[in-house]
């Protein structure tokens, strides 16, 4: 995995949820607090999602072949589509039931100093965590703000990480406000609204996430600028006049397709023309390393066509032919 993936981020937060599952569980036995066990299940799940984006990792690392001529770069937009539906299954829905239980039949809290104590342990690791994860993406996020940063980022590893390790901390202020006046009140109603509020949080958490994996796994253009870069590379001036018209596709993070119409002199002859487009692909490849397949087509410019603009049925993504009968 690529440094944009977030490995050390993942590692980091691999590290600081196994050790929080643990602390939490004790604090669950020893106080029977719901929301210690709704936390307690949150970061295991956490865990096997950065158990899951590692393996993702590895897996999108193996070389193309024959049946997947393009490699298998999108196994990390798979396997973050799964801590997704990780996040929503195991942590979201398992603690809106013990929040519902709880509720329903609530009881006082045994040794509250228990639950307290871990989660001021496990915000200081949480928040370890997110700095690590912080600070991995600055180096790529350049100046986008973090909403645009989560919707942009190709690669899934960061805004997954960051999202978790936020809603986690979130989640632990909840639990610890509601431990909080449970203890308070004597009344264990305040332990199960704290545990459905962390399940609601998760939800929510999952949701965004997966409707974001969700278009990476679609097939997302490249950026505004990756594109510029592209054009401007293309285009030499002499045998390459202008592009006619091009589409782009990320095969995975670091992986991009690039295919384009492009306009070249009518009284070119082959030859001149397979130099033409041989520099123009060393071009976008020099503009936009992550340019790995490209395919470019010669043609002459018409500025008739230009003018009617393109056929939407040659257009993928367009509406089908109509049927001759």
């Amino acid at each position: 995995m690529s440094a944009s993936g977030g490995t050390k981020a993942i590692v980091a937060a691999l590290g600081a949820n196994l050790s929080i599952a643990v602390a939490k569980f004790v604090a669950f036995l020893f106080s029977g607090s719901s929301s210690m066990l709704a936390e307690s299940v949150h970061s295991l799940a956490d865990s096997g999602n950065q158990g899951l984006l590692l393996l993702g990792g590895k897996k999108a690392q193996r070389e193309a072949t024959p049946q997947h001529p393009f490699g298998y770069g999108r196994e990390r937009y798979i396997y973050a589509f799964l801590v997704s539906i990780v996040l929503f299954s195991v942590g979201g829905m398992f603690a809106v039931y013990e929040g519902y239980e709880k509720v329903k039949h609530p009881h006082s809290l045994d040794n509250w100093y228990w639950p307290v104590g871990v989660l001021v342990f496990a915000i200081i690791a949480e928040g370890y965590s997110f700095r690590t994860a912080i600070k991995e993406s600055n180096q790529t996020r350049g100046t986008l703000s973090w909403a645009q940063f989560i919707r942009r980022a190709k690669a899934p590893e960061l805004p997954v990480v960051l999202l978790e390790d936020f809603g986690a901390l979130i989640g632990l202020a909840l639990a610890l406000a509601g431990v909080g006046l449970a203890v308070a009140t004597d009344n264990g109603v305040w332990d199960g609204i704290g545990t459905l509020c962390i399940g609601t949080l998760l939800i929510l958490i999952a949701i965004v996430l997966a409707a974001e994996t969700k278009s990476l796994l679609l097939g997302e253009a490249a950026g505004t600028e990756e594109v510029d870069k592209i054009k401007a590379a293309i285009v030499d001036h002499d045998t390459v006049t202008s592009v006619i018209h091009m589409r782009t596709l990320h095969l995975g993070p670091e992986e991009l397709l690039v295919a384009a119409k492009i306009a070249v002199q009518h009284d070119d002859t082959a030859a001149e023309v397979a130099r033409a487009i041989n520099a123009a692909e060393a071009r976008i490849r020099e503009a936009v390393p992550i340019a790995r397949v490209i395919y470019l087509e010669p043609d002459i410019y018409s500025e008739a066509e230009a003018a009617a603009g393109a056929d939407p049925k040659a257009t993928p993504g367009g509406p089908s032919p109509v049927p001759q009968h």
